[in-house]
């Protein structure tokens, strides 16, 4: 009775002998192939977080083939009435749009893949998830200005890609709409399609008309609307998506008017380029322009 059950404990060692010997030659090949989880997320953090060098403004508008971020100014001030949520320091600040991390996979064998979706994050600094590509929708030549009105592609490599994938939306459907919001979603797509082509509007929805056909100046707020379903691309603020890097803002379509048809901050964005001046970075970096002698009565 006794040998046998010691024929049990020494039968299930072996079990788990093997069983260990098994996970760690698995480890070692996982690590040879650099698909350990510490390493995929490793990679992923240098690819993304690669700093990007945008495109120098040198007329100050924006042309076909720039390479800009995309950024939702804040607008927001704490003592200006809105609710909790939209007074919330954490809801504040400048952000830009970006590729959506969540739903990149850290725990599939196969290589890393661009996301579909898209995100806002408090970023502002030019790496791979959050620059884009202005790209032509009707043959105009890289390096002609884009202008009021006029179709065109918005392209991104998301830091892990080698080709370009384009932002895009569709109609909301039951099945298809913003996981947060339930509004209608944007997303990226290796097509090009009608479903990826927007047009930039001035500002002043009374001034439109007289700048159609303008240049679309470089770091000044404009409305980008999605051509085949007529809506904003806009990004709330009080729908939060969670990813590897913490917490972001879900950017949908979706026209926010006030009480004078007007749009709100939500809609509004900017076309960031280079800082063309020796002090480098982006235009958001760049030193406040003074008067001759204001500056000098500051400092006084």
């Amino acid at each position: 009775m006794a040998s046998s059950r010691l024929g049990v404990r020494i039968g299930n060692w072996l079990e788990d002998e093997y069983a260990h010997q098994d996970l760690l030659r698995d480890f070692i090949r996982k690590r040879e192939q650099g698909q350990l989880l510490v390493q995929r997320l490793a990679r992923l953090q240098e690819n993304i977080f690669k700093r990007v060098e945008l495109s120098v403004s040198s007329d100050g508008f924006v042309h076909f083939g720039d390479t800009v971020l995309l950024k939702n100014p804040d607008n927001k001030s704490l003592d200006l009435e809105g609710t909790s949520e939209e007074k919330d320091p954490e809801m504040c600040g400048d952000v830009t749009l970006a590729v959506d991390m969540e739903e990149v996979s850290l725990y599939s064998d196969e290589p890393l893949q661009i996301s579909r979706g898209l995100s806002a994050v408090k970023r502002v600094d030019p790496i791979g998830r959050n620059t884009f590509c202005i790209v032509s929708a009707d043959g105009s030549a890289v390096g002609e200005p884009l202008r009021y009105g006029q179709n065109f592609l918005l392209g991104t490599k998301g830091g892990v890609s080698d080709k370009l994938f384009y932002l895009a939306s569709d109609h909301k459907t039951f099945k298809n709409f913003a996981k947060k919001s339930r509004l209608q979603k944007v997303f990226l797509t290796a097509e090009v399609s009608y479903l990826a082509v927007w047009q930039a509007k001035s500002l002043d929805p009374q001034l439109r008309l007289e700048h159609e056909g303008f240049p679309v100046p470089a770091d000044t707020k404009i409305i980008i609307t999605h051509c085949y379903t007529n809506r904003n691309l806009a990004v709330p603020r009080t729908f939060c998506v969670w990813s590897y890097f913490g917490r972001e803002f879900e950017v949908i379509c979706h026209n926010y008017l006030d009480t004078h048809k007007v749009e709100e901050d939500k809609n509004h964005w900017e076309m960031i380029t280079a800082n063309p001046g020796p002090e480098d970075g982006t235009m958001l970096d760049r030193p406040k322009a003074f008067p001759e002698g204001y500056k000098k009565e500051l400092d006084s």
